[in-house]
């Protein structure tokens, strides 16, 4: 159990509304609902503000997806980013590298071509590119094992603390009251619906709870007896010095076939792949057990990068979903009960999207997304589960 700091501030007795989780999904839910006129806003955090999967040093902003509402998501918030410095005075170090997707076979071609047209019939600017082109866009790639790949000129990455940060402060100014150090014991709930929340510096009445507690959330759900299949996985990443020779300047990349990705970290760079070894758990202990996964796929990919000296690195969870797609809705047995948790890793980019979603869900109007899709209810039907092809 966290401790509690002595300068915490007090408990509420009362609220509208308890968001459960201050990572990048709670505090950007606490801005829009607050900015929508909702008062009496609580913000609990077992740790402290940001301190989860929103501490990663640098997060993906992207469209770049298969399924139509994913990619909503994604154009919806990068809109956002794209404005938050207008908005929130704050730089959050956004830099619209764009996004190269590899392509290593004739079927992840086809489903990459389909993607580039749903993604620009819903306004994107997406386009296929041949190795010659991928080599010129990252001198990096050792084009002899491409087939072909996608890039997307406006995606990029911007810094996940920096953003919570902004976000925050605004929820704070708005008079959302955010309490850390507050782990939940307990959702006081039943037929009735929602009536109030346990933590261990005492309870809060509310007729609503928010659960955007990411890898966290299947247990929070289960207190108020609302199911959200979630399974967290440990996801690691390392940054490179800048050594003698400076990288040059490259997007995104990523590979389908093996999930390897790199791009620009300050003067080095920041590598990563989907370790499939990875047992679920809650460890976020960083190792570099993921590292030799890694060099065998750079040295197809980009053999510069392999077997690089890492000069730091991170480890966080991913809160899988067992079609690896968010959750964002509200329970059909529980009322009061709203979620917007299992991103996979998706969290951040579309973080501030699903603020506006949920803030329009919870006033009952109508919305810029249809979020029927991603209701937890589709998991007890095979057929409504979300295909996306660009999961990493």
């Amino acid at each position: 159990m966290a401790a509690r700091s002595d300068s915490a501030p007090a408990l509420p007795g009362a609220a509208e509304v308890v968001i459960l989780g201050g990572g990048i999904m709670g505090v950007s839910i606490a801005y829009h609902l607050a900015a929508a006129g909702v008062r009496d806003i609580v913000l609990l955090e077992r740790d402290t503000v940001g301190s989860g999967s929103s501490a990663k040093p640098m997060g993906g902003v992207r469209a770049t997806f298969s399924d139509p509402g994913n990619i909503v998501l994604g154009q919806r918030s990068l809109e956002a980013f794209e404005r938050f410095d207008e908005t929130f005075k704050t730089d959050i170090g956004l830099r619209q590298v764009g996004y190269l997707f590899l392509c290593r076979t004739e079927a992840e071609v086809q489903q990459v071509q389909r993607s580039i047209e749903v993604q620009n019939d819903l306004g994107g600017s997406s386009r296929m590119v041949s190795p010659e082109q991928a080599g010129r866009l990252n001198p990096l790639l050792q084009t002899r094992s491409l087939l072909a790949g996608s890039f997307s000129p406006r995606d990029g990455f911007a810094q996940p603390a920096a953003v919570v940060a902004a976000y925050r402060a605004a929820a704070a100014e708005l008079g959302v009251a955010i309490v850390e150090h507050a782990e939940v014991l307990d959702i006081d709930a039943g037929r009735g619906g929602v009536r109030g929340v346990v933590t261990q510096r005492g309870s809060v009445r509310t007729g609503a709870v928010v659960c955007a507690a990411g890898a966290w959330s299947m247990r929070l759900g289960a207190m108020a007896g609302v199911h959200l299949p979630i399974r967290p996985v440990r996801r690691q990443i390392g940054m490179t010095g800048s050594g003698r020779d400076r990288f040059p300047a490259v997007p995104f990349t990523l590979d389908l076939a093996t999930t390897l990705y790199f791009h620009n970290y300050f003067d080095g760079m920041l590598l990563g792949i989907s370790n499939e070894d990875e047992e679920p758990g809650f460890g976020r202990e960083f190792s570099h057990g993921w590292v030799p996964a890694f060099d065998r796929a750079a040295e197809v990919i980009a053999p510069s990068l392999a077997r690089r000296d890492l000069a730091a690195g991170w480890a966080g969870l991913y809160e899988n979903t067992p079609d690896h797609n968010a959750m964002i809705g509200s329970s059909a047995t529980v009322d009061g009960f709203f979620y917007a948790t299992g991103f996979s890793g998706h969290g951040f980019l579309q973080g501030p999207a699903v603020g506006e979603l949920v803030r329009d869900l919870y006033l009952g109007v109508e919305s810029f997304l249809d979020p029927a899709p991603f209701s937890a209810d589709r998991f007890s039907n095979a057929a409504a589960r979300i295909d996306e092809v660009h999961i990493i």
